[in-house]
């Protein structure tokens, strides 16, 4: 009998868990025929003041239109380029992406400004330049970036303009054109009734038909779990059909589609709301799928506000105040920047949406006077919260502690909402990860909000970033992270390589982190286990203790990395030469058994295209310390302790 009971609370257990997978927040709610219904038709769709609405822009920031006409100015007589074949092969040839990008990038920025001009000052002076970047950006071949074309011979860094699909950048620029079309298309048509003609006919056989009938590997169709490419994708092409498609039945089908789409990347996000991409992928991940359901809104009078009391969904934006380590650094695990840039506008929207004060907050926080207007949803909105931003609470909310237990990630620091003192993060989870780097296990040390032992985060992309070389780039391999090599092994990329046993529990006076890492190295690494335990005793020190057994011990090398020079004073103590917040230098002590090991500090030199990124973030002062144990044993227990001297 109680085998029966078993086994049925197991089957209860595991359907709600199937049940948690295919929630389909946004596909589950409206059938076709009521999404139609309550769709508000393109032709009486305002989202946004039209053109010649000139009370309804009298209520936008003043400021943030005049920086825009400033900058627009110097555009009056720009040059559209061309993009040569060569320098979309640069990316076959050489691996250089950027070039390329740059050309791409700076003609949207261009024609997303001119056009915001023109709604601002109303008097036809910014029209013809639109109509130039229209025209130039509709007669390129490829709207994508080069690095998104596929590999191999049939395209060899050239776009098959006969079988168009979806990128990032393709999608982008359709909410570009979109916006020009709803806010410019009057003043289009008094100049050719073609450009208009020209718009619709690109978005509708580069964007919408290629999304309805070709596979995209991002739409998660295939049962993948999408990275950010979904939500991001989405919300520009959910953006993109809304202004421009006028055929009632099209515009639905397409909207329909999109929240299918959407739902394979909600449905499968983890509980907890963390990303696995990072801070910075989250302003393309977790903040465009908010994008999306703005969008919604806007679109079917607020139909879709129930997405708002979703726990997922709230805790999907409070990850971006969960992530932070003080006013200028990011938990940046993977390829995460440090810095992660941050957009204050939409941060406090979101929050606001949600009823959560610490995400408002938050937002104020890094609000900056000045900023210009440009054609996209999150700038569009931001004309219009400009005063309501400016007179609300700048707070960071700095949480004591957090453990998102799906991402398995922690984070502790001495003290809730100050980022004095210790902060200790550390991860699990596997080398599968979205933007993986084979980092289980590994941790990061703060103090004052200043970086002490790091994870270095990501490069420069090249060709090489996701290809089959990946990790053989220094970064991605966890000898570059705060992790041991075990005989000669380090850890693998995989799913199956993975932490065990992940376990987080936080006091008044401490909080401790404990795993297995011993899954995440291959078996020539001859690790049965290899347990973790990472200790914050608040306003003391950070310890990290591994207890080890292996089937051999050849040779163990613990790593440490740093952002600081480095030196052993005296057997047992290393000091890093630090510096406070103020600037002021402050040293810090990594304590270890000088019976056991042997430390030496190495400067990482950083001198390829892809190291331009670690510099960027970082600057040229990376070093790694290794730490090689003198006589390894099969079972054993080796501790650090860091404090400041």
């Amino acid at each position: 009998m109680r085998t029966t009971v078993v086994s049925i609370i197991v089957l209860f257990l595991l359907s709600c868990s199937l049940f948690a997978q295919k929630e389909n927040l946004l596909s589950g709610k409206y059938s076709a025929a009521e999404l139609q219904r309550i769709l508000i038709p393109q032709k009486d769709w305002t989202p946004f003041p039209r053109l010649d609405d000139r009370e309804g822009w009298a209520r936008a920031d003043k400021n943030m239109l005049e920086s825009c006409i400033r900058t627009a100015e110097s555009y009056l007589d720009y040059d559209w380029p061309t993009i040569p074949a060569t320098l979309s092969l640069l990316y076959v040839r050489d691996g250089n992406r950027s070039r390329y990008e740059a050309v791409s990038f700076k003609k949207r920025n261009v024609l997303a400004t001119l056009i915001m001009a023109e709604v601002a000052e109303n008097k036809g002076r910014f029209i013809d330049a639109a109509i130039n970047g229209v025209w130039s950006v509709c007669e390129e071949s490829w709207w994508g970036v080069s690095a998104h074309l596929p590999g191999g011979k049939e395209y060899a860094g050239l776009m098959d303009v006969s079988r168009p699909f979806v990128d990032l950048f393709a999608a982008e620029t359709g909410k570009v054109l979109a916006w020009a079309d709803y806010f410019l298309g009057d003043r289009f048509d008094a100049v050719s009734p073609q450009i208009r003609k020209r718009i619709y006919r690109e978005i509708t056989y580069r964007l919408l038909d290629p999304f309805m009938t070709r596979d995209h590997g991002w739409t998660g169709k295939d049962g993948s779990i999408p990275n950010n490419w979904n939500p991001w994708i989405c919300s520009n092409l959910l953006n993109t059909v809304l202004l421009v498609e006028n055929d009632g039945q099209k515009r639905t089908a397409v909207v329909n589609e999109i929240l299918t789409v959407l739902d394979n990347f909600f449905n499968p996000y983890p509980q907890d709301g963390g990303c696995d991409e990072g801070p910075g992928y989250w302003n393309v991940a977790g903040a465009s799928f908010y994008d999306n359901i703005v969008l919604l809104n806007l679109a079917a009078g607020d139909a879709f506000r129930y997405v708002y009391e979703s726990e997922k969904f709230r805790n999907m934006g409070r990850y971006i105040y969960r992530a932070q380590i003080g006013e200028n650094y990011f938990l940046n695990f993977a390829d995460a920047s440090p810095r992660a840039g941050v957009d204050a506008n939409m941060i406090y929207r979101f929050g606001k949406d949600i009823d959560e004060r610490d995400m408002m907050d938050f937002g104020a926080f890094y609000r900056k006077p000045g900023a210009s207007a440009a054609a996209g949803l999150r700038s569009l909105c931001a004309l219009f919260i400009q005063d309501e931003l400016w007179n609300a609470t700048q707070r960071l909310p700095l949480p004591c502690d957090v453990w998102l237990p799906d991402l398995q990630v922690m984070i502790a620091r001495d003290r809730q909402g100050s980022s004095d003192g210790f902060y200790l993060a550390a991860k699990g989870g596997h080398n599968s990860e979205s933007h993986n780097h084979n980092d289980i296990g590994s941790y990061v040390v703060f103090y004052d909000g200043q970086p002490l032992l790091i994870d270095v985060g990501s490069g420069k992309y090249t060709a090489r970033t996701f290809s089959a070389d990946r990790y053989d780039i220094w970064f991605n391999r966890s000898d570059f992270h705060n992790l041991p090599t075990v005989n000669g092994c380090t850890q693998q990329p995989g799913r199956r390589f993975e932490a065990s046993g992940a376990s987080y529990r936080a006091g008044k006076s401490s909080a401790v982190f404990s795993l297995d890492i011993a899954k995440a190295y291959p078996e020539e690494a001859a690790v049965n286990g290899w347990k973790r335990t990472l200790t914050l005793n608040r306003g003391k020190k950070v310890v990290i203790r591994d207890a080890v057994d292996l089937k051999k011990a050849d040779a163990i090398v613990q790593h440490l990395m740093t952002c600081w020079p480095a030196e052993v004073t005296q057997p047992g103590r290393l000091v890093i030469h630090g510096q406070a917040k103020d600037g002021e230098n402050t040293d810090f002590v990594v304590a270890y058994n000088p019976k056991q090991m042997r430390a030496e500090v190495e400067k990482v030199t950083l001198s390829t295209e892809e190291d331009e990124g670690i510099l960027n973030g970082w600057g040229d002062r990376i070093y790694r310390i290794r730490l090689h144990v003198i006589a390894p044993k099969a079972k054993d227990t080796y501790l650090f302790e860091i404090m400041k001297k």
